[in-house]
C-alpha cells in the first residue's frame, strides 16, 4: 500500500506542473485547453510542490506529511473543479491517496495516543529503591507457590514494581475465524494494578486493526479501530470489562513472579500442585486457580471471565496454558502461552502468544 502511495503521489504532483508550465509559457500543455494565467500558474506550482513535499515526508516516515497530503489534495480539488472539461480525472488520484492517507493518518493519531499513556503510566510507577524478595516474606504462603518463586529465581533478588514487555503471536474472532497474526507492547505497574496493552493486528492482506487494552484505577477499557480509525469494539468502565481486566491483570503475574507477595493477593492451597489466588483491588475481587508443575514451574491459569464487554455477556472458564518457559533478566517465566475459553460448545482457543522482550522495572519507553 505504501509503495502504491509513493507511486501515486509522485505520478499526480508532476502532473500538476503542467498547470504551472502553461501558465508562465513553459512549455505547450495541449492537455490543458482552457487557458492559464501565471497567477493560477502559481496555484498548480504550489500544489506540486506540496504533493513532492508529502511524498518526502512519506519516504523519511516524517509525522508532518498526512497533514501536507490532506493540503494537497483540497489545493488541487480546486484546481480540478476549475478546470473541471480538461482535469476531471485527476478526482479519482486525489480521491486514491484521500484513502491510502487515511489510515497512516489514523494510525499516527492513535500510536500517539498510546504513548502519551504510556509515558503518564511510567510517571505513575515508583521507582524508589527496590528491597529483594527475602525467603521469610514467601514463608506464609503455600508451598507449592513457593516452589515457584524459588524455581523461577525472583527470592534474593529485587521485587519488580514495574514491567515493560514485547510479544507476537496471533488470534481470532470466533472458533471457525482464521488466526491473525499481531505485535504488541505492553506496560504493567504491579504496586498499583495496572496496565496498557496495545497491538497492531494484521486481520487479512492491506487491512490492519489497532488495539489497545487499558485497566488503570479499577477501570478497564478495550478500543479496537479498523484501520486505526473505525471503531469495532469500545467497552469500558463496565462489571464486565473492569473484572476481565482484573483477572487479566491477575494472570500475568506469571510474568513478573515477585508480585505474589503483593498485599492486594490472597493465597490458599487447593491441592498439592495447585493454588487459588484473590486479588482486591479498589473494591473489586476476583479470584483464579494456579496450577504447578512438581517443580513449582507454572503450568496454567484458569478464572471465571466474562466472555465479551457487553452487559448481556456470561460468564465462562477462561484458561491460560503455559507451554514453554525462558528465562528474562534472570527471572525463569512463561515464554509461549495459549488462551482458551471454555464454551458450552466446545474449547476456543483464542490468542497464542510469545514474549519476545521484558524488562523490569524500566526506565523509559521502547523505542
Amino acid at each position: 500500500m505504501k509503495t502504491f502511495l509513493v507511486v501515486v503521489l509522485l505520478l499526480h504532483g508532476v502532473i500538476h506542473s503542467i498547470g504551472f508550465l502553461k501558465g508562465f509559457q513553459l512549455a505547450k500543455v495541449s492537455a490543458l485547453a482552457a487557458p492559464i494565467s501565471k497567477p493560477m500558474g502559481i496555484f498548480w506550482g504550489i500544489t506540486t510542490i506540496l504533493f513532492l513535499v508529502t511524498l518526502m515526508g512519506l519516504l523519511m516516515k516524517k509525522e508532518f506529511w498526512p497533514y501536507l497530503a490532506f493540503a494537497a489534495i483540497f489545493f488541487s480539488q480546486i484546481l480540478l473543479i476549475l478546470h473541471w472539461q480538461d482535469a476531471k480525472f485527476g478526482t479519482i488520484a486525489n480521491l486514491i491517496i484521500l484513502l491510502l492517507t487515511l489510515p497512516f493518518f489514523g494510525k499516527q493519531q492513535f500510536d500517539n495516543q498510546i504513548t502519551t499513556e504510556n509515558t503518564a503510566l511510567m510517571h505513575s510507577f515508583q521507582t524508589g529503591t527496590q528491597d529483594t524478595l527475602r525467603p521469610d516474606e514467601i514463608a506464609h504462603l503455600p508451598p507449592i507457590v513457593q516452589a515457584w518463586l524459588n524455581h523461577s529465581g525472583v527470592v534474593g533478588k529485587p521485587k519488580a514494581f514495574s514491567l515493560r514487555l514485547k510479544q507476537n503471536g496471533e488470534l481470532r474472532t470466533k472458533p471457525d475465524a482464521g488466526w491473525m497474526s499481531f505485535d504488541a507492547q505492553q506496560y504493567v505497574d504491579v504496586n498499583s494494578p495496572a496496565f496498557i496493552w496495545s497491538a497492531d493486528v494484521k486481520a487479512f492482506p492491506g487491512v490492519y486493526l489497532a488495539g489497545r487494552d487499558r485497566f488503570e484505577n479499577g477501570t478497564g477499557e478495550m478500543v479496537i479501530k479498523l484501520a486505526s480509525l473505525i471503531p469495532v469494539v469500545d467497552d469500558k468502565d463496565n462489571l464486565q470489562i473492569n473484572t476481565g481486566s482484573l483477572i487479566r491483570f491477575l494472570a500475568e503475574i506469571c510474568w513478573v513472579p515477585s508480585a505474589a507477595v503483593q498485599e492486594y493477593l490472597v493465597w490458599e492451597a487447593v491441592d498439592a500442585h495447585s493454588a487459588k489466588a484473590t486479588l482486591t483491588w479498589n473494591d473489586q475481587s476476583v479470584n483464579g486457580i494456579f496450577q504447578f508443575a512438581e517443580n513449582g514451574e507454572l503450568i496454567s491459569f484458569e478464572a471465571p471471565r466474562y466472555f465479551g464487554g457487553s452487559k448481556d455477556a456470561q460468564q465462562y472458564p477462561w484458561k491460560v496454558e503455559m507451554m514453554q518457559h525462558s528465562v528474562f533478566e534472570g527471572v525463569n517465566i512463561p515464554e509461549v502461552s495459549r488462551i482458551i475459553w471454555k464454551l458450552p460448545e466446545g474449547d476456543f482457543e483464542w490468542l497464542r502468544l510469545t514474549i519476545t522482550e521484558l524488562n523490569y522495572n524500566p526506565t523509559s519507553l521502547f523505542p
